[in-house]
């Protein structure tokens, strides 16, 4: 394995299952996790370390259906708390007591909030992190579209795309090549990693299981549009807002301080996202869409804001940083930026003793 010069790569076997995990930076050093989203692995993270200051223990785990993790179901039901409990778990594995630094992009952002709703965190990063009330089909208090959760879950994952994964295609030949689809989807589109690096990222992605205890899970018929409703198993269903909801970080104590950071060209995570049902619906690439009073698209930055603010209100510490012209990885199109405003960040953190 090719890595950063400082970086190395480790198997740890926890009492969940088994982890592969990079990390840089003494033993003894404030540990700082960094949580990948969907479709990626630890190595997303590799870039930004030889570049960390001293005095930090940078870890970037590949989470559960993803990467040279051991492969386990994905119970959905719990939202992204299996990736909250295999974190927790690495740690105890590594005797890593003290409270972390917890970075979470994407569905990432989901996890470190779980985990920081049932344990002590010393800070959380979110990096365009999933809405709070999950991915698609909610309205802008959260409040879902259809009691079923319909147009949400593992049956709306392109069939497509995920055979593209599953058959290991390196092409450009589609949109829907998996090569294509991180050009397009992950950082600005006039943006492009270094060939080598490129190719690397490429194969991580295509390390992602798939089918129903992977990407995108499984679904159940639904009466109501667009004829679909979660199931239980997989990614796509944790990020239902059936189960997946972290607004409730605004009632923990004592509140860590947040940075919230997010590329203001994020095609995903964004107030009328791509890949989400009520947009595609509104332009007319799934039949049949109900309008904007019954399943507009979901308003997902704001609906962080909302929340984020709220925390602010409830005495938490927030700070908020766009970036213009940034995708869905302001850490790839930005990272000098990024990593100044982090690192910056976790030197005004005061950091917590152990427990």
């Amino acid at each position: 394995m090719n890595l950063p010069s400082g970086v190395t790569s480790h198997t740890a076997q926890t009492k969940r299952l088994r982890m592969r995990y990079i990390e840089s930076g003494a033993a003894d050093g404030v540990p700082v996790v960094m949580i990948h989203g969907n479709l990626s692995t630890g190595r997303f993270f590799e870039h930004l370390m030889p570049g960390a200051p001293d005095g930090y223990r940078i870890i970037a785990p590949d989470m559960r259906a993803f990467g040279d993790t051991e492969r386990k179901p994905m119970d959905a039901t719990r939202g992204l708390r299996d990736w909250a409990d295999d974190t927790a778990g690495l740690l105890e594995t590594l005797g890593i007591t003290r409270p972390p630094h917890l970075v979470g992009w994407s569905t990432g952002g989901a996890a470190i909030a779980n985990y920081a709703e049932d344990r002590p965190v010393a800070s959380l990063t979110f990096i365009d992190p999933v809405s709070p009330y999950g991915f698609g089909g909610t309205k802008l208090d959260g409040t879902p579209c259809f009691s079923d959760f319909a147009g949400t879950g593992g049956g709306t994952g392109n069939p497509e795309f995920i055979k593209r994964i599953a058959d290991h295609d390196t092409s450009d030949e589609s949109p829907f090549s998996p090569r294509n689809v991180i050009n397009s989807s992950y950082w600005a589109a006039e943006h492009r990693e270094p060939k080598e690096r490129a190719d690397m990222l490429l194969e991580e992605v295509l390390k992602s299981e798939t089918g129903e205890d992977g990407n995108p899970g499984d679904s159940t018929a639904s009466p109501n549009w667009p004829g679909m409703a979660p199931g239980t198993r997989g990614v796509l269903n944790a990020l239902s807002p059936r189960y997946c909801n972290w607004s409730g970080i605004v009632d923990i104590e004592p509140k860590p301080p947040i940075l919230w950071t997010h590329g203001t060209a994020d095609i995903v995570v964004a107030d009328g996202s791509a890949w989400e049902m009520g947009t595609l619906g509104k332009l007319g690439y799934v039949p049949g869409w109900p309008g904007e009073e019954v399943f507009p698209p979901q308003p997902m930055v704001t609906q962080i804001r909302n929340v984020l603010e709220q925390y602010r209100k409830k005495g938490g510490r927030v700070g908020m940083e766009m970036f213009e012209g940034s995708g869905h990885g302001p850490v790839f199109d930005a990272a000098e930026r990024w990593s100044n405003v982090f690192f910056k960040f976790l030197a005004s953190v005061e950091v917590p003793a152990a427990v």
